[in-house]
């Protein structure tokens, strides 16, 4: 038997040694498409289940945010007495028709360097009613501050009592008028400090 019987011609050979890598290359195509779509931004959701379970992460900037949880508050309550801690009396005073509202939120900086988060997301009804969060002194562990997220890192802090709180979010917390109670949906509008053209919005459960 000749030694070339049963052997492929030299340039078949190498087009089929070919083939599997470019097979490798197609599914690392596929992955890295994904992967994008994975990564797409978002800027608009609804909040749905506890402790955000099933809420979308908004992305604002370089930042991603999350709606925990959000409801009103009750001032004589053992929980709820302690989101209201530091404030001062004008603060504290509420006006007829107004009630405590509480948004609890998480920041996510998964860059590598430091960043400005949203400093005062608003709520917004549907009659165009606007309010914007107050903001405890510092003996309040449980508010959301904004300010400086370093990378690699969120909000509120892993460990801190905040993060370790029913909610496990930072609280925003805001002098809601009753009436908007019946004008929802609420929405929560979180825009970038620095380029105020990034923005998103998320409903909110009442």
């Amino acid at each position: 038997m000749k030694s070339g019987v049963g052997r492929l011609p030299p340039r078949m050979s190498s087009r089929l040694r070919k083939l599997p890598l470019v097979g490798l290359l197609m599914l690392a195509l596929l992955a890295l498409g994904a992967c994008g779509e994975s990564r797409s931004r978002v800027s608009k959701g609804t909040y749905a289940g506890e402790s955000g379970a099933s809420a979308p992460y908004l992305n604002v900037g370089p930042l991603i945010y999350q709606v925990q949880l959000s409801r009103e508050l009750n001032p004589y309550s053992v929980e709820d007495s302690s989101y209201l801690q530091g404030l001062t009396p004008a603060q504290r005073r509420l006006l007829p028709g107004q009630e405590w509202f509480g948004v609890f939120i998480q920041v996510y900086n998964d860059t590598n360097r430091v960043q400005l988060a949203a400093s005062a997301p608003s709520i917004i009804d549907t009659q165009d009613n606007q309010y914007t969060p107050v903001v405890p002194d510092a003996t309040n562990e449980y508010a959301y501050r904004g300010g400086l997220v370093p990378g690699d890192s969120r909000v509120p802090v892993l460990g801190s009592t905040a993060a370790n709180g029913p909610t496990q979010g930072a609280l925003l917390l805001y002098k809601i008028g009753i009436v908007s109670l019946d004008n929802r949906p609420l929405e929560l509008k979180i825009v970038d400090p620095i380029n105020p053209s990034q923005r998103a919005s998320a409903e909110l459960d009442v």
